[in-house]
């Protein structure tokens, strides 16, 4: 019923997380009533978003650069690393300007029932980066749920037999402060 290029922008969004039909229609008739240069300005971060971003070269998190914000900050404390599942918690715990060490973002958690496994979570990087930069603390800060707690107890265990001190954050409550 809609015009070609209509049908094409709500598939479009329905690509997004969380965006059905009903939803990805709203928007794509948002964008009708925006005027040639947002909608210009709107491709154009598209692109450029795909275009640039990519992995911290050493914490895996996003950035336009080789080395993120973090990575890049000397001030930071280096000794401590703050391992989270993924880029959104960097983001998270920088807006609340709650932890001043390092982070190391994995590729997801563990969870078998979904096939994902240790290899799949990118462990080696962050062994390579641990036996590297000789961490006092390691904490993990993941989600609550049973692939946090799985994953948490994998690397304390491969970790078990350095001198590191191991650290189990609540991730609701570093949320809280």
């Amino acid at each position: 019923m809609y015009p070609e290029s209509i049908k094409s922008l709500i598939e479009s969004f329905k690509y997004l997380p969380g965006i059905g039909e009903k939803t990805a229609e709203r928007l794509a008739f948002s964008v009708l009533e925006l005027d040639e240069e947002q909608v210009q300005m709107f491709s154009d971060s598209l692109l450029e978003v795909s275009e640039k971003i990519h992995k911290c070269s050493k914490c895996n998190t996003l950035t336009d650069n080789d080395l993120c914000f973090v990575c890049a900050d000397n001030t930071r404390d280096s000794k401590v690393l703050c391992v989270v599942e993924d880029t959104k918690s960097v983001f998270l715990f920088e807006k609340l300007g709650m932890f001043h060490g390092k982070f190391h973002v994995l590729d997801g958690l563990i969870s078998p029932l979904e096939g994902i496994n240790p290899e799949d979570i990118g462990l080696s990087k962050l062994m390579d980066r641990i036996n590297k930069d000789k961490y006092e603390e390691i904490i993990f800060a993941f989600k609550p749920g049973i692939e946090g707690e799985t994953t948490a107890l994998y690397i304390k265990k491969i970790l078990e037999d350095l001198d590191i001190k191991i650290t189990r954050a609540k991730f609701e409550d570093l949320c809280k402060n």
